[in-house]
């Protein structure tokens, strides 16, 4: 064998082997830069903000329906738990004449319309 070949070879090998190696290099770094640059998914970020909200939400009014309180202490109206105003409506309801009666008294109590203010005197009278 001549030696021009065997070193013609040898340098078609190298260049074949720096070829792949460089499109291995190149490969290996745009896997990495993908990676390393993707952006978070915009639904999961928005799922984890909507969590966040709604256990604010409930922290914030959860107290509210397990204590008893004041809704509107001028009108009579006080807030009670769940699971006792179940029991008081399930023992109210028992006679529906009634219940119904008491019903649209209290909603007539609630919205009703105040009086019209008495209007300014004149100051000329």
């Amino acid at each position: 064998m001549n030696s021009d070949t065997c070193t013609q070879k040898t340098r078609v090998g190298a260049y074949v082997v720096g070829l792949l190696g460089t499109f291995l290099i190149v490969a290996l770094l745009v896997h990495f830069m993908q990676t390393y640059a993707q952006a978070p998914s915009i639904a999961a970020t928005r799922a984890a903000e909507r969590m966040q909200i709604l256990s604010d939400f409930k922290g914030a009014n959860d107290p509210l329906l397990e204590k008893y309180d004041w809704q509107d202490q001028a009108k009579g109206f006080v807030r009670v738990p769940i699971e006792r105003a179940k029991e008081l409506i399930l023992q109210e309801w028992q006679d529906p004449v009634a219940a119904r009666s008491n019903l649209m008294a209290r909603a007539a109590k609630e919205f009703a319309v105040p009086p019209k203010a008495p209007p300014p005197k004149n100051v000329y009278e």
